[in-house]
């Protein structure tokens, strides 16, 4: 009996998810957020663009899988904006650092945000990383100008990531987190809320 010959893409097998996520990585590293398609991450990977929705769903939550996050901080945001915009801040940095505290999940966050940090992914997390996952979340929490409130909160959640955990200055590093809480949440909390110039 002669080997049966099949055409066209081929099914996904146990390493499928894994060359789809490496496509996807290399574009959007080599095009960008906007210049990456899942038709095109599907070409790379050799599969049918509807194995790559089946696997990942949206081209944001590809984009989310292949930035290797081990939380989806849509997720992690979810109850904080569940919750509304009235106390916030100190809500979203208490959550916040209860994730980058947990010495599970730190190693993993860490390399993301020093792959982040490197010249071939920051035009990620400008172009991508903020307006397509943080954004969105954040813009519920607004009352209006989300596009000054939100990049206002981004720099400071940015800067306390690089002062407590990446850089680690030790009055940063060893702050309990509820003082930090007490001293940045209300200041996050202005800029979700309050007047702006």
């Amino acid at each position: 009996m002669a080997a049966r010959v099949t055409r066209g893409r081929r099914p996904g097998a146990p390493d499928t998810r894994a060359e789809v996520l490496a496509a996807a990585r290399a574009s959007f590293g080599e095009k960008g957020f906007r210049g990456t398609t899942i038709r095109g991450v599907a070409s790379a990977a050799g599969v049918d663009p509807a194995l790559v929705h089946h696997y990942f769903g949206t081209k944001d939550d590809l984009f989310i899988a292949a930035l290797q996050i081990p939380v989806d901080p849509r997720e992690v945001m979810a109850p904080v904006v569940a919750a509304g915009p009235d106390g916030a801040g100190e809500r979203l940095l208490r959550t916040f650092l209860g994730v980058w505290d947990d010495p599970e999940v730190q190693p993993g966050l860490l390399a993301v945000a020093r792959s982040m940090m490197s010249d071939d992914t920051a035009g990620l997390v400008r172009d991508a990383f903020l307006p397509v996952v943080v954004g969105p979340v954040l813009a519920a929490l607004v009352r209006d100008r989300p596009e000054v409130r939100i990049p206002l909160v981004a720099s400071q959640v940015v800067g306390i990531i690089v002062a407590r955990y990446v850089v680690a200055f030790p009055a940063m590093a060893q702050m309990p987190a509820e003082d930090l809480v007490a001293r940045i949440g209300p200041v996050l909390q202005h800029y979700l809320t309050g007047d702006l110039p």
